[in-house]
Parts: structure tokens; sequence; C-alpha cells
């Protein structure tokens, strides 16, 4: 959402931030918006119309969504009925957290952060117990890491040491969510996100396996997938964070005004 696209100062400050405790604090994932993403961009250009780009992107932020609502409704003990369009990634989801041993507390489940030091809040998908150690675990239904993940939880690591309420988070890492399938001749792999059609070529090449035409392969059953990156180095991503919070209060700085933010 552009700064053009407000109604008014209270319609700015619902879409962009929270008001807790009687205080005014932007938003972490509008903050890390104001961020080029060339390939979003380039997908744009790419597309028939912006209009079906941009119902696309809205339909696949849908499925996202429903993801996430289904995910940590079962963390918290719930039983959801799973929709058949997303029920692989979430029995993958199911299974590794069940492997692997994730301890999830329900008042670690979407917790609300605020940072006064430097004036900003956001909301944790999770907090986790994994493979010894405690930390920040965001949730992705995307279709692999980016890089740019690690400017939202580098502000949230930031905003939890300074949480008298909450153990000191030693790690964090991205759990990426999705489903795929994948051509049993060639090895390559297909995904239908949002109505788009991503096809994906093995690498490494397979020794002596040829690589179908795309309309040429035989695609298997859809499969979930659930994996996790880890990075506990976050203090120069947090700069950055702090640097597009710099550029994104420039971008929007009538309407901080209007509201009275400092």
């Amino acid at each position: 959402m552009s700064n053009f696209d407000f109604k008014n100062a209270e319609d700015f400050k619902e879409q962009c931030g929270y008001t807790i405790n009687g205080f005014w604090f932007p938003r972490v994932t509008k903050i890390i918006g104001i961020k080029a993403k060339p390939a979003l961009y380039r997908y744009y250009g790419e597309a028939a119309s912006f209009a079906a780009a941009q119902a696309q992107t809205e339909k696949s932020a849908e499925e996202g969504t429903l993801v996430h609502e289904t995910v940590q409704s079962i963390l918290k003990g719930g039983n959801p009925s799973v929709d058949p369009s997303i029920r692989p990634a979430v029995t993958a989801f199911v299974e590794f957290i069940d492997k692997n041993n994730i301890q999830v507390k329900e008042e670690h489940i979407e917790r609300r952060v605020v940072n006064t030091d430097h004036n900003y809040a956001g909301t944790i998908d999770m907090m986790a117990l994994y493979k010894g150690k405690f930390g920040v675990m965001d949730i992705k239904t995307s279709l692999d890491f980016y890089r740019d993940y690690n400017l939202q939880t580098a502000a949230y690591m930031d905003a939890l040491i300074k949480d008298p309420q909450v153990p000191d988070p030693q790690t964090r890492w991205i759990l990426r969510i999705d489903q795929i399938q994948t051509c049993p001749v060639c090895f390559s792999t297909r995904r239908v996100k949002g109505g788009r059609e991503k096809i994906r070529k093995p690498w490494p090449r397979r020794p002596g396996v040829s690589i179908c035409e795309d309309n040429q392969h035989e695609w298997g059953p859809l499969t979930g997938v659930a994996e996790t990156k880890e990075d506990p180095l976050w203090k120069d991503d947090f700069e950055g964070f702090l640097a597009a919070k710099k550029l994104w209060e420039w971008e929007n700085i009538d309407w901080l005004k209007k509201i009275g933010y400092k």
C-alpha cells in the first residue's frame, strides 16, 4: 500500500501499526515493505496485466493466510478442519513438528512484541524450543528462503531480548511450508500458488537423466514440504531493519505528522 492509499489518519494508523497501552507503534511488516523487491517487479512486468498480477498476488496471500491460521490452530491444541487445497502442506508441517520434537507454548504463539527503544511493534508467529535452543520461528509459505526475512526476524529478536517476560532467544529460524508435485521422469518440481505455475528443474542434474519439455512432464501427486533455515547472527540484519525504518518514516512523513508520531 502506498502512502496515497489511506483514507485518513485513523486508516493509516490501523493499516500500518498497533495502538498499545495508548501509544501507536509502526508495524514491522509494514516497515520492511519499503524495501525494493526486484523479483516481484519482474513478475508484474511479465504478467498479462497489472490487474491479473494483482489478483494472483492476492489469491496467493489468501492461501498463505489459510495455511498460517490452520497450523497455528493446531499448535494451540485445536483440531481445525483442514481445507483440501492445503492438506499436503499442513500434513508436512505436523509431521515435521512431531519428528523434530519442536516444543511450543501457547503463550508464545502469535505473540505481540514492542520495542520502545526503537519505536516499533510486531507479531511473532511463534517462539519454539528446537534442537536444544529457544528462539523465534517465523512461518513462511514461500517458494524458497529469502534474505528479506532476516530483517523481520531481526526486529523481533531485538524486541525480545528487552522483554523481561520472555526468556532471551538464542537464535531464529524460518520454517518454510509448501506443497509441490514432482515429475518421476526428470525430477523437476511444479508449484501452483495463487493460480500461478512455477516449474523448477532439478539441480544438480542427475547423470543420464534428460529434462522433460515443460508440456511433457508427468506430474505426481501433490506432496507437502516443511523445512527450516537457522540464522543466529541477527545484529547486522537489525541495522538493515533500522535503515528500512528510517526510509519508511521518510516516505510516510506527512501521515506521521498528522498522527503526532515522534
